[in-house]
């Protein structure tokens, strides 16, 4: 098992753990409740951590994560392909849902 990535907060960690497991990485959360306890201990063991439970998926997920970081951000909405529900077109996954909103935002973008 190894630390992949470490948030500013839980929305963020929770938003990374969610695209490790639609890439089909089995991760953990790890800290969601230090943030409690900050002053007690030092700031930077507060964080919420996703760590990786395979060693061999590190590689990989730190690549998920890297493009999650290197994405644009998107005004609008786009609607879930798979339940309906409308999200922020900067959204990767569908907030209600999970699914994957990619296809999505392709088709929206493309020239007419």
């Amino acid at each position: 098992m190894k630390k992949v990535y470490s948030a500013n907060n839980l929305m963020e960690a929770q938003i990374v753990l969610d695209l490790l497991e639609h890439a089909y990485i089995p991760a953990q959360l790890f800290n969601q409740h230090a943030q409690s306890g900050m002053g007690e201990i030092p700031f930077t063991h507060a964080y919420p951590e996703v760590w990786v439970m395979r060693d061999e998926d590190y590689e990989r997920g730190k690549r998920v994560i890297e493009t999650y970081e290197n994405t644009p951000v998107a005004i609008g909405n786009v609607q879930c392909p798979s339940c309906g529900e409308e999200n922020p077109a900067n959204f990767q996954l569908c907030w209600k849902c999970g699914s994957g909103l990619e296809i999505v935002l392709h088709r929206t973008n493309m020239p007419e």
